[in-house]
């Protein structure tokens, strides 16, 4: 297994594994919608895509978007999105990927990585806890939908 920043000729597997994480989270397949969704991503460079690869077959991908924290004055990436394929899962697809991510948010100078998670996903908990990830517990999150 490699892991490596994706590229533009990705386009057609990333857009299959971003549709069943989609649909991970109960969401309609929408196979051109993903593919119009990631294709703005990577031409604008508006979000980093790290995949894992086995062979030339891509089995999961993280994906982060830059931010900044204006207390801090500093860049920060929110880890927006990780996926394996179910047949992977549980063989460290998802802790290289993390890794990865991590290794990426370090060298581009980010204060911090940042993540939600459903709180009934204790697998992903499990990990981000494992990694030296920790819960925000001075914080609340609010979201407004438009």
């Amino acid at each position: 297994m490699k892991i490596r920043r994706s590229e533009k000729r990705d386009l057609v597997q990333l857009t299959i594994l971003f549709n069943k994480y989609r649909m991970f989270y109960n969401k309609p397949s929408d196979l051109e919608g993903c593919k119009v969704f990631i294709k703005r991503r990577l031409d604008n460079n508006d979000s980093c895509f790290f995949v894992a690869t086995v062979k030339s077959q891509l089995i999961g991908f993280v994906q982060l978007y830059s931010s900044f924290s204006s207390v801090e004055m500093e860049k920060l990436y929110i880890l927006n999105d990780l996926f394996v394929l179910e047949q992977f899962r549980h063989k460290g697809v998802a802790d290289k990927l993390m890794q990865r991510a991590e290794e990426f948010a370090n060298n581009n100078q980010a204060c911090r990585l940042v993540l939600e998670t459903h709180k009934k996903n204790k697998i992903a908990q499990m990990l981000y806890i494992k990694r030296g990830w920790e819960m925000d517990a001075e914080h609340y999150f609010y979201n407004f939908k438009c």
